[in-house]
């Protein structure tokens, strides 16, 4: 039985192969469906119709971009983690940051081992 999760079970999500994100987007477009789930499930909830209306998407799109974040899926979970790596090792993640929002640089290096975690 294929995973739920996977591309291949969705009609209008897909992966993104120009992104270093793993997670899927609207097939065919640069739209992560973590950001339809944002402007969804976000501290000012926009309903799915809307959402479409404001990104030019079928209202089914909008609606599998959600159901697919609410599965949780693990490439989801794992750009989740690679962020908040470098967020964190960037010193973003620290209470002085809105203070001095200045991250301290990365060498390429670092970066790449973040990523590859």
């Amino acid at each position: 039985m294929m995973n739920p999760t996977t591309a291949a079970s969705w009609k209008f999500l897909a992966a993104n192969p120009k992104s270093s994100y793993k997670q899927l987007f609207v097939r065919g477009t640069r739209i992560p469906a973590r950001t339809l789930y944002g402007w969804y499930a976000g501290p000012e909830p926009t309903p799915p119709d809307e959402i479409a209306r404001q990104f030019n998407l079928p209202v089914e799109a909008v609606l599998e971009s959600i159901a697919y974040c609410e599965s949780n899926p693990p490439e989801l979970l794992a750009d989740y983690a690679r962020d908040e790596a470098l967020m964190e090792a960037s010193g973003m993640n620290s209470p002085d940051y809105r203070l001095n929002p200045s991250p301290k640089p990365l060498s390429p290096q670092e970066i790449a081992r973040i990523k590859r975690s």
